[in-house]
């Protein structure tokens, strides 16, 4: 059953997504000829080839431009990594994890086949580094290995990657590992990935930027990123590639030009080469007709995946694991400890005095690598840097994170009182703890920090998550367009706050 652009495009990617799969015509006779047109040559790889699905989305409004057999079961291969790192950057946002925890190598993983990065049973590469070696040599290993660490088993977090599948509206995708490795029961549609690839831009803005990593170091590797057409197609900003023998060529790409916006996906191609000309035709022909409408706020954010409950054994022998890991990353002369961060994604800014702003140490799980101590960019923290800052500088509050001021109650009043109001358009976020009222503390330090560029702004939260996961976004809305959110970013940075910018 196949859904041909024309027909596709009068419909509504969420609404399909929603709806059982209808009957569509079958084209009859189709004949391709050497030397066709240019207007054919969009239709030639799914002729040529059965494997193939692709879909073509607008990101801003949620239209379909392009599909072909979008809702047909294709095995994901290592577009699986996609659902890999969100689960991980959920953990990374809610503070059960940092960029510097420490990812062990268990037996299961250091035996993965390639690509890989080849750590040895017993070592370990910190979060930051195992989220740079799948997005640029889609490392097996270290994806099976940063399943074990969020999930206590690769079979544990394979159920929660389903889980949170499920809960994304990706309705027809089953998880079975965390790399995408040959499994006969763990399959997808081109409009699943398709959701998922919007899914990352919109929740997780401030770690979309790892999916543009063109290389990293490791060690004494430099290792490029598997997606050639980052840096070739003007917009082109990621996502994710993928091949198995069973899958073929995979490509999940996401595209943003002159206010218009696309997330395609390209499933089943015969090559690498023959799966990237296919995407640049997407790209070309439907990127001008993506509308420049639209708040792009279209995949509701669900709660945050559970993480099973393990042993005391187990919590101990993980505990040892992880320190006897760290011990090892740190001796070891040919692994780095930290990976290089990613450029900015405004200008030549800075992070030498940002941290992102998080609860007081809370247990979020049994899971040892998930418990309090795994976090430690903490609001404590943070206002112990920002009370060190104030010596020299008069212009940063002492209470920044942890109380308001008998002269700030009046800002932290009216920060309470908008706290459910959720503006639309360009938003921007200065950090997410476990309290609400913390995260309206901040919200209330903040405004009266940031002077004039917040004067207009209106202080809201959006839970994200929960139970003991739950955390609360402190986010400022109201600005007219993305220069000024930016700009708001670029104050509230120097006045030492975590911030950056989105479109909600």
């Amino acid at each position: 059953m196949r859904m041909k652009s024309k027909a596709v495009s009068r419909s509504v990617f969420f609404d399909l997504a929603k709806r059982p799969l209808g009957g569509f015509a079958k084209v009859i006779g189709r004949v391709v000829l050497a030397g066709v047109v240019a207007s054919l040559a969009l239709s030639t790889p799914a002729s040529a080839n059965p494997k193939y699905a692709g879909i073509v989305v607008d990101a801003k409004t949620g239209k379909v431009l392009y599909g072909e057999d979008a809702d047909q079961l294709r095995y994901p291969a290592s577009l699986t990594k996609m659902m890999t790192l969100y689960l991980t950057f959920e953990a990374l946002e809610a503070g059960r994890i940092s960029k510097s925890t420490p990812v062990p190598f268990s037996k299961k993983a250091a035996a993965e086949p390639p690509s890989k990065l080849g750590v040895r049973a017993g070592k370990s590469i910190t979060v930051e580094q195992a989220v740079l070696s799948l997005v640029t040599r889609s490392a097996n290993d270290a994806a099976t290995a940063l399943g074990e660490l969020l999930g206590g088993s690769e079979q544990r977090f394979a159920r929660m990657m389903t889980n949170k599948a499920r809960a994304l509206g990706m309705t027809r995708t089953t998880y079975r590992n965390a790399n995408g490795l040959p499994n006969a029961e763990q399959k997808t549609t081109a409009r699943d990935q398709a959701r998922l690839g919007l899914a990352l831009r919109q929740h997780f803005p401030q770690y979309y930027d790892y999916f543009s990593t063109r290389s990293f170091r490791f060690g004494k590797q430099t290792i490029g990123n598997h997606n050639r057409l980052l840096g070739n197609v003007r917009g082109v900003d990621g996502i994710k590639t993928g091949y198995t023998r069973a899958s073929g060529f995979n490509l999940v790409t996401s595209a943003q030009v002159d206010g218009r916006s696309i997330v395609a996906v390209v499933m089943g191609g015969t090559s690498g080469g023959s799966r990237d000309a296919q995407m640049r035709k997407l790209v070309a022909k439907y990127m001008p007709t993506a509308s420049r409408r639209g708040n792009g706020n279209l995949i509701a954010e669900a709660p945050a995946a559970p993480v099973d409950t393990v042993t005391e054994t187990a919590v101990a022998e993980a505990e040892v694991q992880a320190v006897a890991a760290a011990a090892s990353v740190a001796a070891a002369s040919d692994l780095p400890n930290t990976g290089p961060v990613p450029d900015f994604r405004y200008g030549s800014e800075s992070a030498g005095s940002v941290e992102m702003a998080y609860a007081a140490e809370k247990p979020a799980s049994d899971n040892p690598v998930l418990a309090a101590k795994a976090a430690p960019n903490t609001l404590d923290a943070q206002s112990a840097k920002l009370t060190r800052q104030a010596a020299v500088s008069a212009d940063v509050d002492t209470q920044i994170t942890n109380s308001v001021a008998k002269a700030e109650a009046s800002a932290g009043a009216e920060a309470r009182m908008q706290a459910d109001i959720q503006p639309q358009g360009w938003v921007i976020q200065i950090g997410a703890t476990a309290d609400k009222a913390q995260a309206m503390t901040l919200l209330g330090n903040a405004k009266e920090k940031g002077g004039k560029v917040l004067r207009d702004a209106t202080p809201f939260t959006i839970a994200f998550g929960d139970g003991s996961a739950q955390v609360y976004r402190a986010r400022f809305g109201g600005f007219d367009d993305q220069n000024k959110a930016v700009n708001a970013c670029k104050i509230l940075k120097k006045k030492g706050f975590a911030c950056w910018a989105s479109q909600q």
